[in-house]
């Protein structure tokens, strides 16, 4: 069998540094927030550039907050992507705000800034883009169209940390780092994982750091004193934050592996399907490997049955879920919904050995 992921692997080859990690916490007896919790918020701004960082308790969590933080609320409307995971519109809807859906550009998955302008209306307030599958969207388009009218921009880096948007002549600049703010998840299946939920926010503004900080612990600076109401309880537990002050070191190394991973399928799979296009403007770190093919399902039950894992992220843009019909008819978003046909994520993980990606590439091209 050769997994999609394998985060035993991922403990095995840390065993020594993630045990010591958890009974240095064990020991201390301090479970939530602390030393571990604030160091690890050091350690996560001084990789990403940014002043800020507000970690909580998951990713869903650091976009519904960041949201609210930048003060998008009921009446406003947030332009956004259709082909996601649905905390994307959950924590749009979470702070009473609407969903405005646009649809993708086909190449990369992610927002297409052409169609923004018929999206406008003088309720939006802000766009919510997604670095899909970790490579991150046209956000030099998408700040530009912000900036022209006055909008809030929220990246949803979820997948997508270490990822770099390449502008010409500039240095790269982190993803989760080119808006007013970034939600980042730390669940275990991310480039940078806990071993439980996690998240965080990614700030250069001093205010929506601090207005996060403060929703995120029942609106309050200072213990039974709450300055905010409605607030809530967000916060990442010491035992997350010491693995994930093991594993940040190793994040670079691991997300070179994956890029390394990626080119050796694109060379071997190239001419049997479609592969991933990784934008010029891009530095894609491959959250997930996803393919297109017109057959996907058929392809992905070959792949099984030669042992080989797969998965589809995503099988139903949100529009056409039960949930969220109400934000756009079908046959609106023709993009993501040809997308979702067809998308097909291969194993990815910076622990693939030879033999395993040997395995996945024959079993691709003996049926494509």
């Amino acid at each position: 069998m050769v997994p999609i992921l394998d985060l035993k692997r991922e403990y095995l080859e840390l065993k020594s540094e993630v045990d010591a990690a958890l009974a240095r916490v064990l020991a201390s007896g301090a479970f939530v927030g602390g030393a571990e919790v604030a160091a690890l918020e050091e350690e996560l701004a001084a990789y990403l550039k940014v002043p800020y960082v507000v970690s909580c308790g998951s990713g869903t969590d650091a976009l519904f907050i960041a949201l609210r933080a930048m003060g998008v609320g009921p009446g406003d409307e947030v332009i956004t992507t259709p082909f996601t995971f649905i905390a994307t519109l959950e924590a749009i809807q979470h702070v009473g705000a609407r969903p405005v859906l646009v649809d993708i550009d086909p190449r990369n998955f992610n927002l297409n800034p052409a169609l923004l302008e018929a999206a406008l209306t003088p309720r939006t307030r802000a766009i919510l883009p997604v670095h899909l599958y970790g490579q991150v969207a046209p956000m030099g388009e998408l700040l530009n169209f912000a900036q022209k009218h006055g909008l809030k921009v929220l990246e949803d880096a979820a997948q997508a940390i270490g990822a770099r948007y390449c502008a010409l002549g500039q240095p790269p600049a982190q993803a989760g780092t080119l808006g007013d703010a970034g939600a980042f998840s730390l669940y275990p299946t991310k480039n940078l994982g806990a071993y439980g939920d996690g998240g965080f926010i990614a700030t250069h503004h001093p205010a929506i750091a601090e207005e996060a900080r403060l929703l995120a612990v029942h609106g309050s600076k200072e213990r039974y004193h709450h300055v905010r109401p409605a607030g809530y309880t967000s916060r990442l537990d010491s035992l997350q934050a010491a693995i994930l002050r093991v594993k940040l070191p190793h994040l670079e190394t691991w997300n070179a592996r994956r890029r390394q991973i990626a080119q050796i399928y694109n060379e071997h799979l190239k001419n049997h399907l479609q592969t991933p296009c990784e934008m010029p403007y891009a530095l894609h770190v491959y959250h997930q490997y996803t393919v297109r093919h017109p057959e996907r399902d058929r392809l992905a039950a070959h792949l099984k049955q030669q042992g080989i894992g797969s998965s589809v992220h995503y099988p139903l843009p949100a529009h056409l879920q039960p949930a969220y019909r109400d934000l756009a008819p079908a046959g609106s978003l023709p993009a993501a919904e040809a997308a979702a046909r067809e998308v097909l994520s291969l194993p990815m993980h910076p622990f693939l050995e030879e033999a395993q990606l040997e395995a996945v590439i024959r079993a691709v091209q003996s049926y494509a």
